[in-house]
């Protein structure tokens, strides 16, 4: 169905009137509020009532850019370097085993599936790659607290820098293993796998630079509304940097906040910690709606038997993979039990990798052209499941931890 081009202003303000009432209605039968807001854009989707058409979803895709930042910078400062010590090498091994646990538990299923190593390289690196909006989203909307939800922000900040690390390395040896097979020459492998690490590196470096640049500047500041507004300044142009360099967003803000909440006065830290959880409700509303328009319902009948099959092993690898760090580095119980349940989202980064691999491959040949689209269409579609799953196994995991502590009222008040 067509309708006629609306004011962007009038599309913006359609879709927060409607993902309201629809968060709070899904408030009302115990889910999430951000999944009334994926519904919404479910609907209004090119692939139902089609009001936000792929053309005005770009004109909006800034807020989604914009989202992420602010996500990535709250997950940084919720990372205090005292907090870390505290909780110990068991939450880096944690990092460890739930990312390797996804790359090799669906490396594995899919190889014994298609019995393909390079498309088993490929899902498989794919895998570890969250969404740490879909977590952050509910830690807040809930004020959730305690050691789980400390391990949530801590886990799925960290894992999305060494997520970026294990795709570089396995998607280099998966081109390698196709060009072999169409004679076709390609960039060597030594020079594939150093391009995680330039990422990582330059997302790291910006990210300091930008603390040290708003270091400098605060001092001329003496009011916490003027030192929110450099924060915002700073996520922007900070993302903006990443987006013109090819950075990492989410790596990159998150390091931000994290020398932010480590080298800035406490007294400063917290007026910019409760100045973002003012924001950051109507930031999600956007995010997670322009998320469900994106998450084409056409998609689901192409889920076929490696969908399932990639699902079934990203959830035993995650989960398996954090189970197993938490037991190794004897971590309380909460930990062990709930913690892999948090970290399930997956979205905007794994379409993100799938996009890369497809405009790859297809300078591949015929057959890098199927494995492209065979790879974007599996991920776009299991996407839908676990951006839908994520959320509610996270609020389920904290509720069962005991850090959610709030009535249902109040919890609905800050949706």
């Amino acid at each position: 169905m067509e309708y006629p081009d609306l004011p962007i202003l009038v599309t913006a303000g359609l879709i927060a009137f409607l993902s309201l009432y629809a968060g709070k209605l899904a408030n009302k039968i115990k889910l999430p509020s951000l999944i009334g807001f994926m519904i919404v854009g479910v609907l209004l989707s090119p692939s139902l009532a089609g009001l936000l058409s792929e053309d005005i979803q770009s004109s909006l895709q800034f807020i989604t850019k914009i989202a992420l930042g602010f996500v990535a910078l709250s997950i940084g400062m919720e990372l205090h370097i005292k907090e870390l010590k505290r909780q110990g090498p068991g939450i880096m091994l944690v990092i460890l085993t739930e990312s390797f646990g996804a790359f090799l538990v669906v490396g594995l299923a899919v190889f014994l599936l298609t019995k393909d190593p390079a498309l088993a390289l490929i899902f498989g690196a794919i895998a570890p790659a969250s969404a740490p909006a879909g977590t952050v989203a509910i830690i807040q909307e809930y004020r959730a607290r305690g050691p789980l939800t400390k391990a949530l922000y801590t886990v799925v900040g960290f894992d999305d820098g060494l997520g970026i690390i294990i795709f570089g390395f396995a998607f280099a040896v998966a081109k390698a293993i196709i060009s072999s097979r169409t004679g076709l020459e390609t960039m060597t492998l030594s020079a594939a796998v150093l391009t995680p690490f330039r990422e990582i590196g330059l997302s790291i470096l910006v990210g300091l630079v930008m603390v040290l640049v708003f270091t400098l500047l605060s001092r001329t500041l003496d009011s916490s509304r003027d030192r929110f507004i450099l924060t915002v300044a700073t996520v922007l142009f900070t993302t903006g940097l990443c987006e013109y360099f090819h950075l990492s967003e989410i790596l990159t803000n998150m390091i931000v906040g994290m020398a932010f909440t480590n080298t800035q006065p406490v007294k400063t830290s917290r007026e910019i910690d409760e100045s973002l959880r003012a924001i950051m409700p109507l930031l999600f509303l956007f995010f997670f709606t322009l998320a469900g328009a994106n998450l084409h319902i056409a998609a689901l009948p192409s889920l076929g038997v490696l969908g399932l099959v990639y699902i079934l092993g990203r959830a035993a690898g995650l989960m398996g993979g954090a189970w197993l760090g938490t037991s190794l580095g004897r971590m309380e119980d909460n930990l062990r039990k709930y913690l892999g349940m948090g970290i399930l989202s997956q979205a905007g980064v794994a379409i993100g990798l799938s996009l890369v691999v497809k405009q790859e491959l297809s300078e591949m040949g015929s057959s890098g052209i199927q494995l492209g689209a065979m790879v974007i269409t599996t991920v776009t579609a299991t996407c839908i499941f676990f951006e839908i799953i994520g959320p509610i196994l996270t609020k389920i995991g904290l509720t069962k931890a005991g850090e959610i502590s709030l009535p249902q009222k109040n919890k609905e008040s800050t949706s």
